[in-house]
C-alpha cells in the first residue's frame, strides 16, 4: 500500500500554516513552537533545523528525541477521524499535532493543551 503523502511532505512547508491558524485566533508562533517542542522533545534550536532542513513528517517524528508520553491523553476528532483510533502510528503523530494546533487555535489554555 502507498504511504499518504503527507509523510513525504516536509513540516516546514505545513508549519507557517499552522502558525497562521494560530495567529488568526490571537495565539502565537511562540506556542505553535511551545505545542511542536512538548510533543516532539525537540529543543527550539532542534526544531529549527529541522524545519531549516525541510524533513518530511515521517522523518521529523522518527527522529523526535522524547515524544511525550501525555500524547496518548490526545483525544478528539480531527478531519472527521477520532485520533485515538488512529493504528498507523505516524499518521496518529500527525493527526495528534493537528488537534493541539486546532484545540491552540480555538483558544483553549495551554495547561490544558499540554495535558498538564
Amino acid at each position: 500500500m502507498a504511504k499518504h503523502r503527507i509523510f513525504t511532505t516536509s513540516v516546514a512547508s505545513v508549519y507557517p500554516l499552522y502558525v497562521t491558524k494560530a495567529e488568526k485566533k490571537g495565539r502565537t508562533k511562540a506556542e505553535v513552537d511551545e505545542v511542536f517542542r512538548w510533543l516532539t522533545g525537540y529543543s527550539q534550536k532542534k526544531l529549527e533545523a529541522q524545519l531549516e532542513k525541510k524533513k518530511d513528517f515521517e522523518t521529523f517524528f522518527a527522529e523526535a528525541p522524547n515524544l511525550n508520553p501525555s500524547r496518548a491523553l490526545i483525544k478528539g476528532v480531527v478531519c472527521g477521524v477520532r485520533v485515538e483510533d488512529i493504528e498507523e502510528p505516524t499518521m496518529r503523530e500527525i493527526r495528534y499535532l493537528d488537534k493541539l494546533i486546532d484545540e491552540l487555535a480555538k483558544g483553549k489554555a495551554m495547561e490544558k493543551i499540554l495535558r498538564k
